[in-house]
């Protein structure tokens, strides 16, 4: 009977990740058609095991579970696993904490390690399923498979939590679908065939709310802010291509994720908080964080219960107070290395579609036709390429402030007024690779710009009733319009009815880095984006013939490692286009979001290692010198910005003296002073600078830690072993030049009076990197510069003059600002060009008025 044959299948999932069940009921509820659990604990062991995320769960449950296996359909409907609630809570792994401090003797430490590890292993259902000889050969194995590649899951309301010092991150997904689709992403009930050895799947994701939250000393968030994302949908199409048949593993992986519009919210107190998450993404990503001491073994993990706490829901189910009593110790496999972020994600990519090793042996069954090739075919690296795809972005930063109600024991409500709006068309974030010897990431956006809004700290310079242009309003334009442009962000992806996925053909990829760099150049990223472009490009080359090779073996400290790999980092950065107005309005909303995101009292998550010099002196035989110098691996960043404006207004209003000091590290003071209302000034003179081109080279060694111990130990270094023990950097600037010009009531430019006529220029530096290691060495520099600059020519009138120390010192108070005049007659001598009978808003007085109040 088939359901001799399916059933043990799913009991040993739902058994794998479900404490305390009952084999026996859930499979006579199997084979009833319909099973529904309720009040689920998760096996948090079990999840972080094969999740192997950086992350421990602290609380893991389900409300309710239901399965539907359609028995008398089962080769053309799919099997339905629902899920009603799924609420998991995690925290960041910890392992800088001394044994002493969470976990028992050693005996239990080794006892719960022992539990770990046997509780990972899939259970073996007692009751092998019999071979019913009335099914012909293979027919089991393809029903199966039908079964798997079409379950259809289903999570109603899945709320995942974050909480790490007083951050509480809540994620909450009210519906999330994933099913089987055919050829034109439509739901099908699908298979792989010889003639199409693909699978499509598709994932729906609805009303996804994103909140930022603070906790207080004792566990409880006092109020709520906005949430971060409110209710947003989006879609991910995911392409498995398969070798053949009998394949466990696809040989390409794609998951592409589709956003039509992202609208994010950050207050004043949760930006310190989304940058704290940013930085931990960074510090996973170069492993930073995570690592065990010396002496640290797997032995020293333990689950300690009591770091729960006490959790208690408040008003939406999104949100939840916290406190906890302790910490869990960061456990990690036997012979597992200290890993980036690259490591660990491509460890659990091709987990998500792996089959598991042990179907046959819940079957009771081998596959006859599974070969030593076809297994060897498995182990081999997929393609994996991920993206994420948006048409429009938002992000608004607001300034919260508390309002008391009336009554006493009502809770205190925030207010927030929005105040910096950041608007992005066409965003594209894409990932390819395969094992650790190629990863490429490729982020580029089409069109950029940021608006300002509202008034800000007492200024009601964009207020409603101000009725400014919204062209004064835009300080920043970078790139092109998306209905301009087109669709050229989704080139390629699973959302571009051109790709080869879409028309029926197998993809090709470009896994060789000259090749890669050939391919993807500037020219070709701006072509398709316009805005902004990157590319990080890392690839890993073993050529020792001794097999793949291992990133954590160059770093590992062993100078025998030193030649036998050959990394390769670059990073190329490319700026479009961009036009920048730094007005008062523009300048202090800046400076306030700086402001914010200092009033935080986090510790960094890595911390710079004194320059020890190690005393063991490295000897080198011959081979190994050769080998170092043959190749050292280095980190090469590349940053381009094209065609430059930037225009630097008079100031209007000065609020410098209150942020500055915060900036520059003085202790905060919240009370800021209320200017008057906000009276534009007009004609607004101001500096322009156009830039054609500036280029930034920056090189720096790979392991510049192990390299330097190597080379300063030798007696006679050579001229190449030095040069990549020092950090360079190269600055060239073309087409720079300056001048003056003024802004009209109509938002329109004079044209520009120049002040700095075209040039070019250029800057070399290097550092040595670890200086303390050369302290014997005194001839050896620490640093150089070299600075060139063909021609320079400064030319300016009197009147040009003071209007430049007049815009000066609108933004510095430094002198007497009343010894500079600004009048009509002042901007008159200045733009001789200008015809004032066209009507521009010159009026009969000071246009410093404000600054000279006693000249008439």
């Amino acid at each position: 009977m088939l359901e001799s044959y399916v059933t043990p299948i799913l009991m040993s999932y739902v058994n794998r990740y479900i404490k305390n069940l009952k084999p026996s009921d859930l499979q006579l509820s199997l084979w009833g058609g319909d099973v529904v659990l309720s009040k689920l604990e998760l096996k948090l062991d079990v999840l972080e095991q094969e999740l192997k995320l950086p992350f421990t769960f602290l609380s893991g449950h389900i409300h309710e579970l239901r399965i539907h296996v359609p028995w008398t359909k089962l080769g053309s409907e799919s099997v339905v696993i629902t899920i009603n609630t799924m609420e998991c809570i995690l925290k960041l792994k910890d392992g800088m904490q001394d044994d002493h401090e969470s976990c028992g003797s050693n005996s239990t430490n080794r006892s719960t390690t022992e539990n770990t590890k046997s509780s990972v292993k899939p259970r073996r259902i007692q009751q092998a399923a019999p071979t019913d000889p009335d099914l012909p050969p293979g027919y089991v194995q393809s029903l199966i498979r039908r079964v798997v590649n079409n379950v259809n899951i289903v999570i109603n309301n899945l709320i995942l939590k974050y909480v790490e010092d007083d951050i509480v991150l809540s994620v909450n997904i009210t519906s999330a679908e994933c099913y089987t689709v055919g050829e034109l992403w439509d739901r099908a009930f699908m298979d792989i065939s010889a003639t199409d050895l693909v699978l499509r799947k598709v994932i729906n994701f609805s009303d996804c709310t994103v909140c930022l939250d603070k906790r207080n000393a004792s566990g409880k968030i006092e109020f709520y802010q906005d949430p971060l994302l409110y209710k947003c949908s989006f879609r991910t199409r995911l392409h498995f291509t398969y070798d053949n048949l009998n394949s466990k593993m696809p040989s390409v992986i794609k998951i592409h994720t589709l956003v039509e519009s992202l609208k994010l919210s950050i207050t004043d107190q949760q930006l310190p908080m989304f940058i704290r998450i940013m930085q931990l993404g960074i510090a996973l990503y170069y492993g930073e964080i995570g690592n065990f001491k010396d002496g640290e073994t797997e032995d020293s993990t333990c689950q300690n219960k009591d770091t729960l706490g006490n959790f208690t829901g408040v008003g939406d189910e999104t949100r939840i107070d916290m406190q906890y009593k302790g910490q869990e110790l960061y456990s990690q496999q036997e012979d597992e290395q200290p890993q980036g972020w690259v490591s660990w994600a491509w460890s659990f990519v091709p987990a998500i579609v792996s089959y598991d090793d042990g179907e046959e042996d819940y079957l009771g069954i081998d596959s006859p036709s599974t070969t030593q090739q076809q297994k060897a075919q498995t182990l081999k690296d997929p393609i994996v390429s991920i993206g994420f795809y948006c048409t429009k972005a938002t992000v608004t930063f607001k300034l919260t402030e508390m309002q008391a109600e009336s009554s006493y024991y009502s809770p205190q409500k925030v207010k927030s007024k929005e105040i910096l709006c950041w608007e992005q068309e066409g965003t594209t974030v894409e990932a390819l690779m395969m094992g650790e010897p190629f990863f490429d990431c490729q982020i580029g956006f089409v069109g950029c710009r940021a608006i300002c809004l509202k008034g800000i700290m007492g200024v009601k310079d964009f207020e409603e009733n101000m009725n400014r242009s919204e062209t004064e309003a835009c300080f920043f334009i970078c790139g092109e319009n998306l209905s301009m442009k087109g669709l050229t962000y989704l080139t390629n992806s699973l959302f571009d009815y051109r790709s080869p996925e879409n028309n029926g053909t197998r993809a090709e990829f470009i896994l060789d880095g000259a090749h890669h760099k050939e391919t993807y150049t500037e020219i070709a990223g701006m072509q398709r984006f316009g805005a902004f472009y990157m590319d990080y490009l890392y690839t890993m080359e073993n050529t020792s013939g001794k097999g793949s090779a291992n990133q954590q073996d160059v770093s590992s400290g062993k100078s025998e490692d030193l030649g036998i790999v050959q990394e390769k980092s670059t990073k190329s950065l490319v700026i479009g286009p961009l036009d920048f107005r730094l007005d008062s309005s523009a300048v202090h909303r800046i400076l306030k979001m700086i402001v914010c995101a200092l009033e935080h009292e986090y510790e960094p998550y890595s911390r710079l290692k004194p320059d020890i010099k190690d005393e063991s002196e490295i000897i080198l035989n011959p081979e190994e010198m050769a080998s170092l110098e043959e190749y050292i691996p280095t980190r090469h960043t590349s940053i381009t910005l094209l065609k430059c404006t930037c225009t630097i207004f008079m100031a209007e209003f000065n609020l410098l003296d209150q942020l500055l000091p915060v900036i520059m590290g003085e202790k905060n003071s919240s009370n800021f002073m209320n200017t008057a209302n906000f009276q534009s000034l007009r004609p607004l003179p101001s500096i322009q600078i156009l830039v054609d081109k500036i280029n930034l080279e920056h090189s720096v060694p790979m392991y510049a830690e192990h390299l330097v111990h190597v080379v300063s130990s030798l007696t006679q270094p050579s001229d190449n072993l030095l040069h990549y023990c020092y950090a360079h950097c190269y600055l060239k600037i073309f087409g720079f030049q300056a001048g003056l010009t003024s802004l009209d009531c109509r938002g329109s430019y004079c044209l520009p009076v120049p002040i700095i006529p075209s040039f070019s220029t250029a800057l070399y530096g290097k550092l040595l990197k670890l200086p303390t290691c050369w302290t014997k060495r005194s001839q050896i520099a620490i640093s150089e510069g070299i600075f060139e600059l063909p021609n320079l020519t400064i030319q300016s009138t009197r009147a040009q003059t003071l209007l430049l120390q007049a815009i000066y010192e609108s933004w510095s108070h430094i002198g007497n600002v009343s010894s500079s005049i600004v009048n009509e007659a002042l901007m008159n001598e200045v733009f001789q060009t200008i015809d004032l009978s066209n009507g521009l808003c010159y009026e009969k007085k000071f246009i410093l008025e404000r600054y000279c109040p006693n000249r008439t």
